[in-house]
């Protein structure tokens, strides 16, 4: 998992959920951090812009926190770039 990546995931789920950078590591889960669903889709959203992937909403179903983002997103881009 790398670092970078983490680091702007993190960036983005707290700048998109109006949270603060320093609450979110890259073990939170949503329900720690206070994310709740309509925050959750607004993230994804998000996610998709910034870094140019599509997330399934069976993909969407399974995720509960920052490791499940981080894996998900690396999985696309290489995905994407392949």
């Amino acid at each position: 998992m790398s670092e970078d990546l983490t680091a702007r995931i993190i960036e983005i789920i707290a700048k998109t959920a109006h949270k603060p950078v320093e609450s979110i590591t890259a073990n939170s889960t949503f329900e720690e951090i206070g994310v709740d669903s309509l925050d959750g889709i607004q993230v994804l959203f998000a996610l998709e812009q910034e870094f140019d992937i599509s997330i399934s909403d069976e993909a969407a179903k399974e995720i509960r926190g920052i490791p499940d983002v981080v894996a998900g997103v690396q999985q696309l881009i290489e995905a994407k770039s392949a």
